[in-house]
């Protein structure tokens, strides 16, 4: 060292020493010991902890018990689970029915939510949405929502947790005023809805004797998975995979295997999983058991969308009382709470939130049914696909078969509203046209209505013109004219609307519901529908944008988003020129 060099003193100032003790501490919002206390009453203290995976349900119990989620319970939260704020928080702000509430805020004394969707803004949502500020006062925050799964009722709104069909301003302000008079989650014929077939009725016209015969050996799993082979039944979610062939692959995976039921359903103009729910619930849940047991999986997650609140406190009810005498041993069976996401419909993104995740699809392969649910192989499937089981395997698979029309084969439940006389859910047989979907099963168009235009397949199945209503509606007969059947969810347009109206509502809803995950999605969906917005589209711009978003999305929302588009562009050139 040269005689110039600096002279290093030893030790430490004060003030460096003050530094490094602040740097020590404990970075972030910290849980205050009083809230730690309020979320801990709320939820217990398990000696276990809480699991990773229970972090929206966590959620969702502190949103209902405060009416919003404050900062200081989040952060009580992420120390009671032992997970970083930030999680928490990223998890918490993803979803739509979760209230974030910061320091000096109070949340709404009430949300009433008015449905949005095609078939609502037709029956005259906006005008709804006008109306009802002035009408519920400052107190009620009154929003506009997605899709809420009751487009045979539109216009619809949920004031909180309950369902206000064919809303008006008085029935809602009526619907509010008795709110705190009526007791949770009911049912029934207040509302006109069916009865259900409880768990002892569907005991006692002989359900659940083929779930316990396949628990038990007195069928042969092998056997019912040819059976399911044979009858051709397809998923019913909207990809259409082969129902038996997924079973056999998800078999011949390595234990353990989970199974996830996907009743999340989001696709507007879609209600069929909710129709079935209320009127049949036990036959569901019987071929999920042999799904589950033929397929060879040791736990089932029933994902429920979170706008069905009554289907829920129902489906809770009637699950406590098959556990509670049994007809034969179960798997654990777990039913988890959407919070309010389009794309949690999409399987992967199902998953990461049933895991306690933001509901972000993953990229493919691997699989699902390689690497689901907790790392497992996963056997998914849709509500109705599962509710066609007992019959399948107890008729044969000739019976499901043997209905169709032009050549196609099975039934299908086709969720109908718009423009037509009687709305709802239709079973008919697989291939028949719009056409005569809306005269043999609809009552025909409301009257001074005539059938303009379709979407055969909810937002992502594109639109058809009258001239195409004779089309078979069945899986692979539409693609070539540009759409898909996917849920079957069909919803009717007449002369008084406009193909490019109903395109512009769907794109508005896939940016308003893209995860933002991918580049494409997140920006293509905004950038087309401020657009489309224009008298006279663009569309050499909006062909790229539909390009770049069906070529590099990561999932289906994505990818089918261009659909409405392009069939404007192709069928109703005159309304965008």
């Amino acid at each position: 060292m040269s005689s110039s060099a600096p002279v290093i003193a030893l030790g430490t100032p004060d003030s460096l020493r003050a530094s490094f003790k602040r740097a020590s501490q404990p970075k972030g919002r910290q849980a205050e010991d009083a809230a730690r206390a309020e979320v801990r009453a709320l939820l217990g203290s398990p000696a276990a902890g809480h699991p990773a995976a229970l972090l929206i349900q966590h959620l969702h119990s502190l949103n209902d018990h405060w009416g919003g989620l404050h900062t200081a319970h989040l952060a009580a939260l992420a120390a009671e689970m032992n997970l970083p704020m930030a999680q928490v928080y990223e998890v918490a702000s993803f979803y739509h029915h979760f209230d974030v509430v910061y320091e000096g805020e109070q949340p709404a004394a009430l949300t009433v939510r008015v449905c949005e969707g095609l078939s609502c803004e037709m029956a005259g949502a906006r005008a709804l949405l006008a109306q009802l500020p002035a009408l519920l006062g400052p107190d009620v925050r009154v929003i506009a929502a997605p899709c809420i799964g009751r487009c045979e009722q539109a216009p619809a709104a949920l004031v909180g947790q309950v369902a206000v069909p064919h809303a008006s301003p008085e029935a809602v302000l009526n619907t509010l005023v008795a709110e705190g008079q009526q007791p949770a989650g009911r049912i029934g014929a207040a509302r006109g809805e069916c009865e259900i077939i409880d768990y002892d009725a569907y005991r006692a016209g002989g359900g659940y004797s083929l779930a316990a015969a396949v628990v038990h050996g007195e069928e042969d799993a092998e056997e019912i998975l040819r059976t399911m082979e044979a009858s051709g039944l397809r998923g019913l979610g909207g990809a259409g995979f082969p129902a038996g062939r997924k079973w056999r692959i998800v078999r011949e995976q390595p234990a353990p295997r989970y199974m996830a039921v996907n009743i999340d359903e989001g696709e507007p103009g879609t209600f069929k999983d909710r129709h079935y729910l209320e009127s049949d619930p036990h036959r569901f849940l019987e071929g999920m058991l042999v799904a589950a047991q033929v397929a060879g999986t040791e736990a089932i997650y029933l994902y429920l969308r979170d706008e069905y609140h009554d289907c829920r406190v129902m489906l809770e009810r009637e699950l406590a009382k098959l556990q509670a005498n049994p007809p034969c041993p179960l798997p654990r069976i777990e039913l988890r709470r959407g919070a309010g996401a389009y794309i949690c419909g999409e399987e992967s993104a199902m998953i990461e939130s049933i895991e306690g995740k933001r509901g972000e699809p993953r990229m493919r392969p691997p699989y699902i049914a390689q690497t689901g649910l907790f790392g497992r192989p996963t056997l998914e499937h849709n509500l109705e696909t599962l509710h066609w089981v007992r019959d399948i395997v107890e008729r044969g698979p000739d019976w499901f078969g043997s209905h169709g029309r032009r050549g196609r084969k099975g039934l299908r439940s086709f969720s109908v509203s718009g423009r037509v006389a009687r709305p709802g859910v239709k079973l008919a047989p697989a291939g028949i046209s719009v056409r005569e979907l809306i005269d043999e099963y609809c009552g025909g168009m409301i009257d001074g209505h005539e059938l303009y235009a379709y979407l055969p397949g909810g937002a992502s199945g594109g639109i058809l013109p009258e001239s195409l209503a004779d089309l078979p509606l069945d899986f692979d007969t539409l693609q070539p004219h540009g759409c898909f059947i996917g849920s079957a969810a069909v919803i009717v347009l007449s002369q008084h609307d406009r193909a490019r109206d109903a395109a512009l509502n769907m794109m508005r809803f896939f940016a308003h519901e893209s995860c933002g995950q991918c580049t494409p999605c997140r920006a293509g969906t905004a950038k087309a529908a401020l657009l489309m917005e224009a008298p006279r589209w663009d569309h050499e711009t909006l062909e790229d944008i539909n390009q770049v978003m069906a070529d590099a999305s990561i999932c289906g929302l994505g990818q089918a988003a261009p659909n409405p588009v392009r069939c404007v562009q192709q069928y109703f050139p005159h309304e965008v020129a």
